[in-house]
């Protein structure tokens, strides 16, 4: 499943975090590595972009950008 399609008030833990090398590398560094549990805030009016809650911190990213990362969802 890809973080892009989380509903609000869902979690996940990340699985894989693909993308092109600059993409990659500025998400990564952001916190949000193999294994982090991510929470989806929310969404802005029109869908995009995404707030998250990594590690303690609020992280918004365009939905584009989200779907580049495979999660599992949390149970």
């Amino acid at each position: 499943m890809l973080l892009s399609e989380l509903k609000e008030g869902q979690s996940a833990v990340v699985r894989r975090v693909g993308g092109n090398s600059i993409l990659r590398r500025r998400i990564l560094e952001m916190g949000i590595v193999k294994g982090t549990r991510i929470y989806v805030e929310k969404y802005a009016p029109l869908r995009d972009p995404v707030e998250l809650i990594v590690k303690g911190y609020h992280i918004s990213l365009r939905v584009e950008e989200a779907s580049q990362i495979t999660i599992d969802l949390e149970e």
